[in-house]
């Protein structure tokens, strides 16, 4: 992006801290309290920095043995888990980095964890899968095989989880596994947001579309235009902004009302390469969006989806993940060289 040095942060992004890890920083988590950052490395490297000043805490090398894919972090307590392409998933002392348990779970890449909000259930992927377990690492189902490999999953509820495939989304029962509502789509649907009351599902599809279900109603709706497959999508906290990618643009659709059919987006242009990743902050209508040059942006958004920009850096690499602090006075950039950036978040 012109105009921005690398690691020269302008607006509300203030100078915090940098540091690289061994690979591909692929995926990262804030504790709890936000004292410690996890990043890890496409090739199974994790690494607890002390979340302030950026300082190796600790660090664990070559832990999944195919490669790193995916981690989620305990909502209420330090425990990490993360998965590989070896077919297992482990649990962390996040404060340690001290491994309390691995389960494998056979053939296949575990591509997805996530914890149930009251962190009393985590959900894993695994190929056409999905498993849930209880925090002690205790298995209480598994699902049949779903029609394809499972390409995204969302906790709709703390009793619900959603899993999107090719063909079809499902809600499943938390604690039995009993498939609750499908809604189908023919096509391979590549990402998956879920408004934070449950009641929408949007995915982004490789037809270059992103459609999405209304579950207290049934409707169904499709938005097209885009330019590649939008594989970034997120939810404000509100439930009323849907951010999506699929080109350089960030395109915001209002589901306040009657929206958004029939209704204009709002449109978010300055980056010249596409959209990787989009995070809102837990609080407020601040969104960041990374991109393929390395540029990150911050934007306010106003009441139509439009916005203004607050902040803008330039890092390394590809943006591969976007993380704000729980407290949301930081924001850190994981980035495809390895690279860890930290900003401080000003008013």
């Amino acid at each position: 992006m012109s105009g921005l040095g690398k690691n020269k942060p302008k607006g509300i992004l203030l100078e915090g801290w940098y540091a690289t890890v061994d690979d591909y920083a692929i995926c990262g988590a804030w504790n709890p309290n936000g004292t410690i950052l996890v990043v890890g490395d496409s090739i199974g490297g994790i690494y607890g920095f002390e979340g302030k000043s950026g300082t190796v805490l600790w660090e664990q090398k070559r832990t999944h043995r195919d490669g790193l894919l995916c981690m989620a972090m305990h909502p209420h307590e330090n425990i990490l888990a993360t998965g590989g392409q070896d077919g297992t998933f482990m649990l962390w002392n996040a404060q340690k980095g001290e491994l309390l348990q691995e389960i494998n779970l056979g053939r296949g890449w575990v591509d997805t964890l996530l914890w149930s909000s009251d962190g009393q259930l985590l959900a894993v992927s695994i190929a056409r899968r999905v498993h849930m377990y209880r925090k002690d690492g205790s298995e209480i189902w598994k699902s049949a095989d779903h029609p394809s490999t499972v390409s995204a999953i969302q906790w709709s509820k703390d009793n619900e989880i959603a899993t999107a495939c090719y063909g079809q989304v499902a809600f499943c029962d938390a604690s039995s596994g009993e498939i609750h509502e499908t809604f189908e789509w023919k096509g391979s649907l590549v990402s998956m947001s879920v408004s934070p009351d449950g009641d929408i599902v949007a995915c982004g599809s490789q037809d270059k579309s992103v459609h999405f279900w209304r579950r207290s109603t049934g409707e169904d709706s499709m938005m097209a235009g885009y330019h590649g497959k939008p594989s970034a999508l997120s939810f404000d906290e509100s439930g009323r902004f849907l951010a999506t990618g699929g080109g350089n643009s960030v395109t915001v659709w209002n589901f306040q009302g009657e929206g958004p059919e029939g209704t204009k987006p709002g449109t978010l242009e300055i980056h010249i390469q596409p959209i990787t990743k989009l995070s809102f902050a837990h609080q407020g209508v601040h969104l960041a969006s990374g991109a393929r040059d390395g540029a990150v942006i911050v934007w306010s958004l106003d009441d139509s989806g439009n916005g203004d920009i607050i902040g803008a850096s330039l890092v390394e690499e590809i943006i591969s993940d976007l993380l704000w602090r729980p407290d949301d006075r930081a924001l850190a950039a994981l980035d495809a060289h390895g690279g860890v950036t930290v900003w401080q978040v000003g008013n």
